[in-house]
């Protein structure tokens, strides 16, 4: 039968090296069928079995007038409901045990009206094997955090459920249609709602939709990509140790703030892409999944297969089928209730292995081996696959490192169905090239093959730098290529040569990233304008301060700083980008000049030829070079133009002429990219 299946497999047909795992590709593509038909078999269809939410948890059932609370405990001795309802008595109020580990109590709405309310606090309390512990329900929708005690404790919430039935706002749908069909490049700004406002302090939601969602749409940017949604006991932790899956954050407000800020988004044009982390989970007993019903192995592996080595957390149980119940409900969860337009999967490098990605990739057979974890690459089909089906728009982006065949492959041709995956080998490179080399010694060849350097079949998301190249430890580009001196040289009356300098490599490096690196862009918050400080969430090192978790848009915004020639060109370079289409699958890059010497390249992509010099000194007139058509060229674009900071050293009223050979000849200043367009 395998034998059978492979041979149709389009991912083999489009990759003639997969052709020696085309059992291992056929293996894959039946698990997840198989899975599939059993799940068919027993729920009806993935959907409904996806929706476990709508009967775990609190739910009010008009039929029965009153609230029924479900668990599902398998080795728990014993549940009971302790809260402000009745006064915290630990065994007034225990729970049923049904069929299939199931625990379940009712209150009528008669006799609790008046008790069971919205906004009070509650717990349940678990006897199992490791004794009696007070617990977060796994399926709660709203978690919220004692100030004093540091506490964090369920709370009832009554307001009324959104409709699900409502329609997407169709002019988002539209555009997320357009950007899976090539149409319109994807252009993601990631954020994070609490450290969005300038303040110091904790952003809210509402904060965000209000101040921070104009600037976005602003800047040109069509998407946004939000972290740290999910509830999080530290705040530190950039919301990647999740302890409740299905409760927004209330650092930040409320659910329906949440559903504010997103339909806000929707409302500007923007898709609303989540930040998803179905990788591990936190360790943390009270707070989270961990030892939930006494055991550890409910929701995670037992032992240390259930340990992640590096992230201190817990790692699920993807064959588990209570366990994929439990993330796959999140997924049409967060899709139904809340809006969202897709997820960005996080930590996908660390799922597909059971070494979690320490090891090396040098060939296809690292890819197929059995440090394979079969059941999590069945899961991340499961979860496209759904989301897919909800939502046919839906953006599904896989961070991995690896570069796993067909990640970004749909699943009907023998992939695992990602949309997008992240080139996160595109701000490695930049980083090691600023630390490592001198700019004289950079080679443009290797730059320019190194941002091409990927799957032709699958859509990637260049970036130069994330969220994770702002954390404390790290530095930013901009900080790499300034310094201290970004502290005293930023205002525009102060010369400066490693501001120049800095400037000028910001403006060519994020050009040649986003023109060059995949089929999408993503940026960090902040860094557009090249953000002068790095990200250090409060703690005791810093004596829990805010100063460095927050914006500060106001030097963007300041007429004097040179800040605001970056925020500048970054608008300027996302609008040519979305003008010409330069990032529509398949549109192919032909390299037209490449000269070492003068750190040079010259390429043509979407009908535009672009020029970059590299250089740190060398400006050459009456540069020659080929280009594919006889004509009158002009500039459309250039990074040395005064409003972007440069030195308006070419003026953007030239006309460039072919000459009888069909070369044409132009300024080639130093540190500068040019882009031209064929006029006539």
């Amino acid at each position: 039968m395998q034998h059978t299946i492979y041979k149709y497999l389009r991912i083999i047909q489009q990759d003639a090296w997969l052709a020696p795992f085309s059992s291992q590709l056929a293996e894959r593509f039946m698990r997840f069928h198989q899975t599939v038909f059993r799940l068919e078999e027993a729920y009806g269809n993935l959907y409904d079995f996806a929706g476990a939410h709508q009967k775990l948890g609190v739910h009010y059932d008009t039929e029965a007038q009153g609230w029924y609370y479900r668990e599902w405990a398998p080795a728990a001795e014993a549940l009971f409901l302790i809260g402000d309802f009745n006064g915290w008595h630990r065994s007034s109020h225990p729970l049923q045990k049904k069929e299939n580990g199931i625990w379940e109590i009712f209150l009528d709405e008669k006799t609790y009206a008046d008790k069971w309310i919205h906004g009070s606090r509650f717990k349940v309390l678990v006897k199992s094997a490791i004794g009696e512990m007070e617990r977060i329900p796994a399926y709660i929708r709203r978690v919220i955090q004692d100030q004093t005690t540091k506490d964090f404790a369920a709370q009832v919430w009554h307001v009324p459920p959104k409709n699900n039935t409502a329609p997407t706002n169709n002019s988002v749908e539209s555009l997320a249609r357009r950007i899976k069909a090539g149409a319109v490049p994807l252009l993601i700004y990631e954020a994070h709602v609490g450290m969005a406002q300038e303040r110091e302090g904790i952003g809210t939601y509402r904060e965000f939709a209000d101040l921070i969602l104009p600037r976005i749409q602003q800047a040109g940017y069509n998407a946004i990509q939000l972290m740290a949604i999910a509830e999080h006991p530290y705040y530190g932790s950039f919301g990647y140790h999740v302890s409740s899956f299905f409760a927004p954050s209330s650092r930040f407000g409320t659910p329906e703030d949440l559903r504010y800020l997103i339909e806000k988004a929707h409302e500007a044009g923007l898709l609303v892409i989540m930040d998803l982390v179905h990788s591990h989970a936190v360790k943390n007993v009270l707070e989270g999944l961990n030892y939930w019903d006494g055991t550890e192995y409910q929701y995670f592996h037992a032992g240390g297969r259930g340990e992640h080595p590096d992230w201190d957390s817990k790692l699920f149980n993807y064959g588990k089928w209570e366990v994929m119940q439990f993330l796959l409900s999140n997924v049409r969860y967060w899709l139904e209730e809340f809006d969202f337009d897709g997820f960005r999967f996080d930590g996908v490098t660390s799922m597909l292995y059971l070494h979690h990605g320490h090891a090396s990739f040098n060939s296809y057979a690292d890819y197929f081996n059995e440090a394979v974890d079969q059941d999590a690459v069945t899961y991340l089909q499961l979860a496209n696959w759904l989301t897919h089906q909800i939502k046919p728009w839906a953006i599904t982006i896989a961070e991995d490192v690896s570069g796993m065949p067909g990640l970004g492959f749909p699943i009907e041709g023998g992939g695992i169905g990602f949309d997008y995956r992240l080139g996160m080998g595109i701000p490695d490179y930049w980083i090691k090239l600023l630390k490592d080399l001198p700019d004289e010694q950079w080679d443009v060849v290797q730059m320019y093959y190194t941002m091409l350097n990927r799957r032709r079949d699958e859509r990637t998301i260049a970036y130069c730098e994330s969220h994770d190249q702002a954390l404390v430890g790290d530095k930013t580009i901009a900080f790499r290529l300034m310094d201290k001196e970004m502290y005293f040289s930023m205002a525009k009356n102060i010369p400066n040569l490693a501001i120049d300098r800095g400037i000028a490599l910001h403006k060519m490096i994020r050009l040649f990233t986003i023109v060059l690196g995949g089929e999408g862009y993503l940026n960090f918050m902040g860094n557009e304008f090249g953000h002068p400080e790095w990200i250090d969430f409060p703690r005791e090192g810093n004596n829990w301060s805010y100063k460095y978790a927050r914006r500060q848009w106001s030097l963007a915004d300041n007429k004097l700083l040179r800040y605001e020639y970056l925020l500048t060109f970054d608008r300027a370079m996302i609008a040519l980008v979305k003008r010409y289409n330069l990032l529509q699958p398949g549109l192919q890059v032909h390299l037209l000049n490449e000269d070492p010497t003068n750190q040079t390249i010259c390429f043509e992509k979407g009908g535009l030829i672009f020029v970059f010099n590299f250089h740190p000194t060398r400006s050459i007139p009456d540069y020659q070079f080929w280009v594919p058509q006889h004509g009158q060229y002009s500039l459309v674009m250039t990074s040395d133009e005064p409003e972007f900071g440069g030195h308006g050293r070419i003026d953007p009223a030239t006309e460039f002429f072919t000459n009888e050979k069909q070369f044409i000849s132009i300024y080639n200043t130093q540190r500068t990219a040019q882009v031209f367009e064929r006029v006539a």
